[in-house]
């Protein structure tokens, strides 16, 4: 009888604290190899510190790690590549003016001497993209490409520096789903080579498709291990939570009222003379939440900028409560002033400044109000008091206002966005993304504000690359391509498929 082989990963009694916040207690984590290990948790509960402890960004306090059973000391990202560990992060690591090849070297150049480096590179990146599938053109710059394809330059990074265990964290966060569907090929690939993967997630559907074992964090501590299947997306919501979770939207019937936003004929045109939005209009009403369906990238970013007053439309006609805008209206901050807020799709690009304080972002875009100081001088305190009142409301962990931004989890950072924007009372709001990176407890709450709002009688324009989500809250759905919307439905009269054949451009006139 031969012994069984040793886990890829041993994690033992990991422990980690910042300041006040203990962010992972007396952790331990057994991975097996050739393996998909999901690990699961709210924002805030230890996940990230967990997997940088492994790859090498923190120091445990106390604890050890094993790698194939043997003991090793991982002070860097040095050491943890040189045990055959590879991360990629959900905010991908590479120079977008780099071609995709010099991104995969950058660091391992192999000597003082590139052009050497760079013609080996080449000829290892033509092997794994056959082993893999990992197609994608070595002189592409890195920045010209999708995010999906940002995301397998990442994964072929690793791979070249010989990776047999990769960290994926929040992987599908920024993926269409046909990309985050690739990328699930993908893993399954890696793992028929005998490679393993830890993949972190909030999207409980994914583990199920994809892992083999999942482990569930709660407030910095591990509280199961359980096979994938031997278990159900309702048992480990209720795991992360520490209850039970409501998994589905409930909403009465929206009690519509009289228009409050309307937008038409709105197109926008790159400076390349390209039209990025082609005639779109809409009207929004008070008391609905209208959703907008379609892969990324086919105009719903530049309706909402628009709309946020973030992009000058090239033609096209704006209202907002009968009146037109023009262009000094359009602009953001005048926007707030008229009732009109945005949660902007990416948070970190448009929404937050990750550099400032919590409390300091939570009241970005509102800082001249006189409750925040007087004249020129704001009051630190009454800034502070106000975050401390906001992230109780949000449940935003560690509820730290002097605290940077950039050391918040992503799910923590979109809670203080919505609580900035959602708490000043918005007659309409223009929401991108709501849940992107988001705990399956937050998403809980986040819907259930969104449901609060439009019953209180605010106008919602929703835009969201989970279609579920888009069916779940909307009461009308509007479905985009090529930059046109293709047709409208009503929530309760659709299904994915009629709502997938607009979102290719096959409109009723076409049909």
């Amino acid at each position: 009888m031969t012994d069984a082989p040793a886990p890829a990963i041993e994690l033992v009694g990991i422990s980690k604290r910042f300041g006040a916040v203990q962010a992972n207690r007396d952790v331990s984590l057994s991975v097996a190899a050739g393996s998909i290990h999901g690990i699961v948790g709210e924002n805030g509960a230890g996940k990230s510190t967990l997997m940088s402890i492994l790859y090498g960004f923190y120091e445990a306090d106390s604890g050890e790690i094993r790698i194939g059973g043997t003991p090793r000391a991982i002070r860097s990202s040095g050491d943890a590549i040189a045990a055959g560990i590879g991360m990629v992060h959900q905010h991908f690591m590479l120079v977008e003016t780099l071609s995709v090849v010099e991104n995969v070297v950058l660091g391992a150049e192999g000597g003082a001497f590139l052009k050497g480096g760079l013609a080996n590179a080449r000829a290892e990146l033509a092997r794994l993209s056959q082993d893999y599938g990992l197609v994608i053109d070595p002189d592409a710059i890195v920045g010209e490409l999708s995010v999906g394809l940002q995301q397998r330059v990442e994964i072929l990074k690793s791979l070249y520096r010989g990776a047999d265990i990769l960290i994926l964290d929040e992987p599908t966060a920024v993926l269409t789903p046909p990309e985050a569907d690739q990328l699930f090929v993908l893993l399954r690939a890696l793992k028929r080579q005998g490679k393993t993967v830890i993949l972190i997630t909030h999207k409980l559907r994914e583990i199920m498709d994809v892992t083999d074992a999942v482990s569930v964090m709660r407030r910095g501590e591990m509280v199961a291990h359980v096979r994938t299947s031997q278990t159900s997306p309702p048992e480990l919501a209720e795991a992360m939570v520490g209850r039970r979770v409501l998994l589905r939207v409930e909403k009465e019937p929206r009690q519509r009222g009289a228009p409050v936003l309307e937008a038409v004929g709105i197109s926008v045109t790159d400076a390349r003379g390209l039209a990025l939005l082609s005639e779109a209009s809409l009207t929004l009403h008070a008391g609905e939440i209208v959703g907008i369906a379609g892969v990324a990238g086919n105009g719903q970013s530049e309706l909402l900028d628009v709309l946020a007053g973030l992009t000058a439309p090239s033609r096209g006609v704006i209202r907002l409560n009968g009146q037109i805008l023009n262009a000094a209206d359009r602009k953001p901050a005048r926007l707030r002033e008229l009732g009109l807020m945005h949660i902007p799709e990416d948070r970190q690009k448009a929404g937050l400044v990750t550099a400032f304080t919590a409390a300091e972002n939570a009241i970005l875009g509102y800082q001249h109000e006189a409750a925040f100081g007087a004249g020129p001088f704001l009051s630190p305190r009454a800034i502070a008091a106000h975050a401390r009142e906001a992230f109780a409301a949000y449940d935003v962990r560690p509820p730290d206002p002097a605290l940077k931004t950039a050391n918040f989890s992503g799910g923590n950072q979109q809670k203080i966005v919505l609580a900035r924007e959602i708490e000043r009372a918005p007659k309409v709001l223009l929401v991108g993304q709501p849940t992107r990176g988001v705990d399956i407890g937050a998403i809980e709450f986040i819907h259930r504000r969104l449901i609060a709002l439009r019953d209180a009688g605010v106008a919602i324009l929703l835009v969201s690359v989970e279609l579920e989500e888009v069916m779940a809250l909307s009461d009308r759905i509007l479905c985009m391509c090529g930059g046109r919307i293709t047709g409208e439905r009503a929530a309760e009269a659709t299904d994915e498929r009629d709502l997938g054949l607009l979102m290719a451009g096959v409109t009723e006139r076409a049909a």
